[in-house]
């Protein structure tokens, strides 16, 4: 893959795609949005580099612990919302 910013890092005699792309492209890899190319040199970056695999970590922790936040706030209105308020939109539909 041609790095789409421009910069490559060497590993082992072998040039890869950067910390750098990895992190600007994550969001595309999760999706799976990048061609099949581009997939395998982001998955060839991340075989060898730990610092880029915890960061994929913990982003995927984040984004897990973000919707089970807003499952448990989405399971019933806020507390501050008056019942006859509550009452009246639910009539509305």
């Amino acid at each position: 893959m041609k790095s789409r910013i421009g910069k490559t890092a060497l590993s082992r005699g072998e040039e890869y795609i950067t910390c750098e792309e990895v992190i600007t492209h994550l969001l595309d890899y999760l999706s799976r949005e990048l061609a099949p190319v581009e997939e395998r040199e982001f998955e060839r970056h991340l075989e060898i580099c730990p610092s880029c695999v915890g960061y994929l970590k913990s982003y995927l922790q984040t984004v897990r612990l973000g919707r089970i936040a807003m499952q448990n706030e989405l399971q019933g209105p806020p507390p501050e919302l008056a019942p006859e308020l509550v009452h009246a939109i639910l009539s509305s539909r």
